[in-house]
């Protein structure tokens, strides 16, 4: 009768224990915001990609008598909100599949140039705003995922207002704000691991040499491009997510980015 006694407690016991870890353990979904733009016909891709395509493969009840529904997607890896690989500029360095979940899965900083976004669409970060932020915050923690708000996601998905052209094909004509050479070296110094901003590209729009990526990529850091929702985040503080399609070998891919707020 003892041992039963005893078993019962400790079966209890443990339950408790599993039940108060998993409630420990959850996420507080109101604490979370969704950085990610909905993939569909109007998501927005470079000009010269190809374009964001579904299409229903089966979609009703069949002859068993039951619903059943199935469709198929193609798209270039570079168009919505999306992972660059460090492969994506930098030969040799990790491809979609090698990205590591603790580069993937960090702690978040916002570094705000909306207000001079504002006044020029081809304003870029520079190693200036970055010490500023420091001054304030500290120095940017290593690994850590740095996101440059723009406040350019207020334009998706007005391809014309987000990318300065909606001419397909047209590369000539772009204007929107990215990362200067400075900027990116300054960022690589700091060992972070993954640069995200709320606008197609970490160049800005009028780059032709492209150099943040190359500078970035070279060094083995990701890009997270056409991310949603920055407005929404503190300035530190925050953990993401980012978990982008497995593609072997892939230059980039679509991504779900999650951030937890403090």
């Amino acid at each position: 009768m003892r041992k039963a006694i005893h078993s019962g407690v400790l079966a209890v016991s443990v339950l408790g224990s599993a039940a108060a870890y998993a409630q420990s353990a959850r996420i507080d979904v109101s604490k979370t915001v969704d950085l990610t733009h909905t993939f569909d016909e109007s998501t927005i891709y470079w000009p010269t990609a190809k374009s964001f395509e579904w299409q229903k493969e089966s979609w009703g009840v069949g002859p068993g008598g039951y619903w059943y529904t199935a469709g198929r997607y193609s798209a270039s890896e570079h168009g919505g909100t999306h992972v660059d690989a460090p492969i994506h500029f930098g030969k040799g360095k990790q491809t979609l599949d090698e990205l590591r979940l603790d580069q993937l899965i960090a702690l978040a900083v916002v570094i705000d140039i909306s207000k001079k976004c504002e006044a020029n669409p081809d304003q870029l970060l520079t190693a200036a705003d970055i010490t500023g932020w420091e001054q304030q915050h500290g120095r940017l923690p290593e690994k850590s995922i740095a996101l440059i708000r723009t406040g350019w996601g207020r334009y998706w998905p007005d391809k014309r207002k987000y990318l300065g052209s909606d001419g397909p094909g047209d590369t000539a004509h772009l204007h929107f704000p990215g990362i200067s050479r400075e900027a990116a070296e300054l960022l690589v110094q700091r060992r972070v691991a993954g640069v995200g901003l709320d606008t197609a590209s970490l160049d800005h729009g009028a780059s032709k040499d492209f150099i943040a990526h190359q500078v970035l990529n070279g060094a083995n850091v990701y890009g997270l491009e056409n991310v949603a929702n920055l407005e929404r985040l503190p300035a530190v503080g925050a953990t993401l997510i980012a978990l982008p399609m497995k593609i072997k070998g892939g230059t980039g891919g679509p991504v779900r980015i999650i951030a937890v707020l403090p």
